[in-house]
């Protein structure tokens, strides 16, 4: 079996980080997000993986698949326009023959890896086994009808009135049959070919096509808050307590905090979970729960909660920041002594003021 890991896409609705970087790569937890799919395929015991990416980002994903470490032999395919999933599967045609395989979304989050899903789709001997996840409003996402029995009736991408509350996560399998569908497609009303509808052409074909409830989590980081909450997530569930960095007698670090080494806490506190970055500078700040801090951040007297700061950020006297999400090299530091709450999501080399 081999994967075909999705890492295109202009990611509007992360603008304006997502001007200068792929949405793929915006750290939760300080590792970029497709690093966690990448290790779920790992897991499952695949080596071969297509990356399919656009021309304006495509290097960039290729240099931070290469700081991975993950072994993985990866051929990157470009899709040249963001024409839709079903058209990915078209591009990357070459790379996957005739084999079976994973497609991930390279900017969802999923708890509890892939190998049970793989295992099951093998035993099931389906030509297509999709996803599900009850989420309260499924207007977003590609929807799923079942009857009674639990087969699938019909599959919609982001109905205005959804027939479930079943959205189809970012994580398909496929067996060859999937091309030929792919291949008879016509692009939606938005101007791409929609998996859904190649799904679709399976079920009126009479191919078996099967469906697998997602008991874990599962988070689609397209917008800031769903990027917050993936890193609340991810900080809850993996953050390790370790302290390799320097603290100073009048600092207090508490909870599972990683402080990476070269990092220096002075005259702050930070609580975790919470992840600091190497070459971080903290004086007389203090770092709140579910915050992760790139490298070679500096943080002087302010306050930052429940947030996301890439790497380089500067926050100078900016008081309470909370709720942010921060784009590398941006500079945030106050020109009065007033104390309010921001809320920010700035990109690269911002500079702001207060």
């Amino acid at each position: 079996m081999r994967a075909l890991v999705l890492a295109g896409g202009r990611g509007t609705r992360l603008r304006p980080l997502t001007y200068t970087m792929a949405k793929q790569l915006i750290p939760v937890a300080n590792r970029p997000i497709i690093h966690y799919g990448l290790r779920h395929i790992w897991e499952a015991g695949i080596r071969d993986v297509g990356v399919v990416i656009s021309p304006e980002t495509g290097a960039q994903v290729q240099a931070a698949l290469a700081q991975d470490g993950v072994p993985l032999a990866f051929t990157y395919i470009v899709q040249e326009e963001p024409r839709g999933l079903a058209d990915a599967i078209r591009v990357a045609r070459p790379f996957l023959g005739d084999e079976p395989f994973v497609m991930y979304l390279g900017d969802n989050l999923i708890g509890g890896g892939l190998s049970g899903l793989i295992e099951e789709f093998r035993a099931s001997d389906a030509d297509a086994m999709i996803l599900l996840k009850a989420v309260p409003d499924p207007r977003m996402f590609g929807v799923a009808e079942l009857d009674p029995d639990g087969a699938i009736v019909r599959l919609v991408e982001k109905p205005e009135h959804p027939p479930s509350n079943l959205a189809l996560v970012g994580v398909y399998l496929f067996g060859p049959a999937i091309h030929e569908a792919v291949a008879g497609l016509a692009p939606s009303a938005r101007g791409e070919l929609e998996i859904t509808d190649a799904i679709q052409r399976l079920v009126e074909s009479g191919r078996r096509v099967r469906s697998s409830r997602l008991e874990s989590w599962w988070l689609d980081t397209g917008k800031k808050d769903d990027l917050l909450a993936a890193n609340r997530v991810v900080l809850d569930e993996w953050c390790l307590e370790r302290v390799d960095g320097d603290v100073s007698d009048d600092s207090r670090v508490s909870g599972r905090v990683t402080l990476e080494a070269g990092a220096r806490v002075q005259h702050s506190e930070v609580r975790g979970p919470t992840i600091i970055g190497r070459g971080v500078e903290l004086d007389h700040a203090f770092i709140g729960p579910y915050t992760s801090i790139g490298r070679g951040c500096v943080i002087r007297h302010a306050t930052v909660n429940h947030s996301v700061l890439l790497e380089g950020v500067r926050l100078e006297g900016a008081g309470r920041v909370e709720d942010s999400i921060i784009g590398r090299n941006a500079v945030v530091r106050r020109g009065d002594d007033r104390d309010h709450v921001v809320r920010l999501m700035i990109g690269d080399d911002a500079e702001i003021i207060l």
